[in-house]
């Protein structure tokens, strides 16, 4: 992983969109800082689209593309897109996501996975998904630390669930989707863009295994500096890391990513 400050001119002349991971990748100690909001404005204040691409549910992406200035919003790693077209706000949903007895099957990967790590509980805001489950290990005390977690992954997956880890929780679901997939079918089919447009157009910022999956697809991306502890555990890094942690590496990262734009002008 380089310093993001090797970013280049030319590479920021050419970003069009900012993706982003939400949980200790713009939030801070899980709140959302007034220079990370504040750096979401300047995005798009400059033209550039930023898209969060996230584990958290349904029911707060429906908040987020309704209230922050973003162009759409990834939801339950990859089940979901929402996006406003001509003020209406509309849903693109990944083909491969379960139907049928879904609810069924999660609430018995739920279940085992109470059953089999002492101490790790439903999400607190698992009453607002639709499409998958998480297991909170580190978001609310007990927190249960990294090795809890995965555990619970490998319980996910002897369940036939996909599982992944995020800084906070443990998120499971049927069907073969992921954030990557989710981003390139709303890419070519909602925005229009090519692949080979849209690697030299974003620039996406993780933090932590359920990242891995955009590390690896896309050229320019970028972890805050918090992605240390994750770093053995990853077989695709990042390009770039900041030098700062969680929102405040996200706002030092756009401030000199706008700042390379504001150079050439």
């Amino acid at each position: 992983m380089r310093a993001f400050s090797l970013f280049l001119a030319e590479q920021a002349q050419q970003i069009r969109y900012v993706l982003c991971d939400i949980d200790d990748t713009i939030t801070t100690e899980g709140k959302l800082t007034a220079a990370a909001y504040a750096a979401m404005w300047k995005l798009h204040d400059s033209g550039i689209q930023v898209i969060p691409v996230t584990g958290r549910p349904a029911g707060w992406c429906d908040m987020i593309v309704r209230q922050w200035p973003v162009r759409a919003v990834v939801g339950e790693n990859g089940a979901f897109v929402y996006y406003f077209e001509d003020k209406h706000l509309k849903s693109f949903l990944h083909p491969a996501v379960s139907g049928g007895d879904v609810r069924e099957k999660l609430q018995a990967v739920t279940k085992a996975c109470l059953e089999g790590v002492p101490g790790c509980r439903p999400a607190r805001d698992q009453f607002a998904r639709i499409y998958d489950a998480a297991i909170d290990f580190n978001e609310d005390p007990p927190y249960l630390g990294f090795e809890a977690a995965e555990k619970i992954k490998a319980i996910c997956e002897s369940m036939g669930a996909v599982a992944k880890v995020s800084s906070i929780h443990v998120n499971t679901w049927f069907g073969d989707y992921n954030k990557v997939s989710m981003t390139r079918l709303f890419f070519e089919t909602v925005l229009g863009v090519t692949e080979e447009e849209m690697k030299r157009s974003v620039v996406f910022f993780g933090d932590s295994p359920n990242d891995e999956p955009m590390f690896a697809y896309f050229p320019q991306s970028v972890a805050v500096a918090n992605i240390q502890p994750f770093v053995d555990k990853l077989q695709h890094l990042p390009a770039y890391r900041t030098q700062l942690c969680s929102g405040e590496g996200f706002a030092d990262a756009v401030e000199y990513l706008l700042s390379l734009r504001g150079r050439d002008r």
